[in-house]
């Protein structure tokens, strides 16, 4: 299973110690693949993962698309509303793209979010 590991509220401090522990670990010969996404707060994760949003998140899980246009007619939505969805998404590193115009994906089978008081 591919995780995603959401947290919300970290410090700089908090986050150089997650990288440098994995690249401890890397250079101990542990395969470490691991992805870790960081929001500085709720309010700003909750702007990005709105309901929709991960409406669409668990669709293209499912079912890749070829397209932005591929996706937002599968799904019957309005084309532009569902670009920015998307963009939102990759930008957040919560959907995968290549280039413009080409397919989406998002790889990961579970999130897991942790979020400091």
């Amino acid at each position: 299973m591919t995780k995603l590991k959401i947290h919300v509220g970290n410090s700089l401090e908090t986050i150089g110690e997650r990288v440098k522990d994995a690249v401890r670990r890397d250079q101990k010969g542990e395969r470490v693949r691991e992805y870790h996404v960081t929001f500085d707060s709720f309010e700003t994760l909750a702007k990005v993962l709105t309901p929709r949003r991960l409406e669409l998140l668990r669709y293209v899980h499912k079912h890749p698309a070829a397209s932005i246009r591929a996706l937002a007619q599968a799904l019957d939505r309005d084309y532009r509303r569902v670009h920015d969805d998307v963009e939102a998404l990759a930008q957040a590193g919560l959907l995968l793209r290549a280039d413009e115009g080409t397919g989406v994906t998002a790889p990961f089978d579970a999130i897991e979010t942790r979020i400091v008081l």
